[in-house]
């Protein structure tokens, strides 16, 4: 849905959705992608439509392979190559910065996913992605915020931790780095910007989960508001989904504070 912001302002939503379903039978997989462009962007909405493709259609080519990895619990597997497949997904959306002459961050976007494997003996769901937005599970009547971590080290090395030894193996002593700047060489190519860790979670659902996967104008009030949380817990904490309308009505409930677009997706565990 378009947020209040953009709304009052007249312009089109930032966040794009694309459910899709790859395979047939039990070793189908469910993929739903949702992107966010980057804000005061002329151009949001079509960096998060692109993203939301790239990753489709990447998801799309490795389904096989993805699902058998899920229903044999290969985690390590799992993380790796959906990095992969993200990396290459966000970097279609570099290249199409590059050919229309714009810097890369005027045509970025957050990207968030979910994995749902048809199997109805299997209870992974897998979530990956980069950027702001939320995971939640519902669970006994009380949110849980799942979001992963992002793990990724930052800064100097530190002693044990990457950093180079203080000799060689001949036993001379490496140069001390004073930490003086170096001035950038005018042959080098320009930093790109910094970018967004990848989050990854593969978790087993239980009965009566209630699993909701959002962008950053729901996950914000979620976490912001135990008023919210409170009415959502009632909401949805049936063993049945509502029904589209009555979903709808929910994820559009007004909080003051938070007028961004929001996107939602859950899933109800038989």
């Amino acid at each position: 849905m378009r947020g209040d912001s953009a709304r009052y302002r007249g312009e089109p939503r930032r966040d794009s959705l694309l459910t899709a379903r790859f395979g047939t039978g039990e070793l189908a997989l469910v993929l739903v992608a949702m992107a966010t462009g980057a804000r005061a962007t002329p151009n949001a909405h079509r960096a998060a439509a692109e993203a939301c493709h790239w990753i489709g259609r990447a998801v799309g080519r490795s389904h096989p392979r993805l699902a058998e990895d899920i229903r044999a619990a290969r985690r390590g597997d799992l993380k790796s190559g959906l990095h992969r497949l993200t990396d290459r997904s966000l970097g279609k959306l570099r290249a199409s910065a590059a050919e229309q002459g714009i810097e890369p961050e005027e045509y970025g976007a957050t990207l968030r996913c979910l994995l749902l494997p048809a199997d109805p003996e299997c209870r992974t769901r897998v979530f990956f992605g980069v950027g702001a937005g939320g995971l939640f599970r519902l669970r006994d009547g009380a949110w849980q915020d799942i979001e992963p971590r992002a793990t990724d080290a930052t800064g100097a090395p530190v002693v044990g931790f990457g950093s180079p030894p203080a000799e060689t193996p001949e036993g001379d002593r490496l140069t001390m780095d004073l930490g003086i700047t170096t001035p950038p060489s005018p042959y080098d190519p320009a930093p790109e910007p910094p970018r967004e860790p990848f989050r990854f979670r593969a978790s087993v659902a239980r009965p009566g989960d209630t699993l909701l996967m959002c962008t950053g104008g729901l996950a914000d009030p979620l976490r912001g508001e135990p008023e919210l949380a409170s009415y959502l817990t009632g909401r949805w904490s049936a063993p049945e989904p509502p029904g589209l309308a009555a979903f709808l009505a929910d994820t559009q409930v007004r909080v003051k504070g938070y007028a961004d677009d929001r996107t939602a997706a859950a899933v109800w565990e038989a």
